[in-house]
């Protein structure tokens, strides 16, 4: 029997904005199990931006359960979130998020020194999470000194180092160059074949093709969740030794 990692029971998501209710999702139910690769589209003003919000704990529902693990998490408070989502989740952004003072493995240590971790420890889990990116002759230097794939790189350290339940991956390829982003999706997959749960939120159909369930939303609403029997795979990818 398959794991369940996420249920959504009846979610909505609901904004004012001056007079006007925006509802963001409309009783969206669904379930995401153990290392399944999903891909969540839709336009702009769909709602998978908002359910990504949820799913990651960075927002709570206006009604419905949300179980995380078989917890519900659903109403907890935002110091709770906090915290389950630093236990829970990793992210990885378009925009990297990293640190421009700090070096690629003070960015990676970042959610360790929040969990309590000891100094030491913190620094044998981050260079272990940049090995599985392979930068691990790049721990020294700055974001400036790296590539956008590398930087995009130590920010899937980053999101790894706790080893979380779910991988959360917002537009990863947005701000990169075609070949990148294969680099970037292919480490993606070798990621998945450890074990990881994976959500990209993408509106690239291209990018959308190497998951093996994709999920499409319109108006709040689920309108297509299918699995893809044409997944596109890049297989064992060899990162480039010297990519500057």
């Amino acid at each position: 029997m398959k794991e369940e990692v996420i249920r959504f029971k009846d979610i909505s998501r609901f904004y004012q904005v001056g007079t006007v209710t925006v509802k963001a999702l409309i009783d969206v139910s669904i379930s995401i199990y153990k290392n399944e690769f999903v891909a969540l589209m839709g336009p702009s003003g769909s709602g998978k931006s908002t359910m990504m919000n949820v799913i990651g704990c960075l927002d709570t529902p206006t009604g419905g359960e949300y179980f995380l693990n078989g917890n519900d998490v659903s109403k907890r408070s935002d110091n709770e979130l906090a915290e389950t989502r630093n236990r829970e989740i990793g992210f990885i952004f378009q925009t990297f998020n990293l640190l421009p003072r700090s070096t690629a493995l003070e960015n990676v240590m970042l959610p360790l020194i929040y969990a309590g971790i000891s100094k030491n420890e913190r620094i044998k889990m981050a260079e272990y999470a940049l090995g599985q990116v392979q930068l691990t002759d790049r721990m020294t230097h700055k974001p400036n000194e790296l590539s956008g794939g590398q930087r995009q790189r130590v920010a899937t350290a980053r999101a790894l180092v706790n080893n979380p339940s779910i991988v959360l991956a917002d537009e990863p390829t947005g701000n990169l160059d075609s070949k990148t982003s294969i680099e970037i999706m292919g480490l993606l997959e070798q990621i998945h074949k450890q074990g990881n749960t994976i959500i990209v939120v993408t509106h690239e159909e291209d990018i959308a093709r190497h998951a093996h369930r994709i999920i499409r939303m319109m108006d709040g609403k689920i309108v297509s969740d299918t699995i893809n029997k044409k997944i596109k795979t890049i297989g064992d990818y060899h990162f480039a030794e010297n990519e500057s």
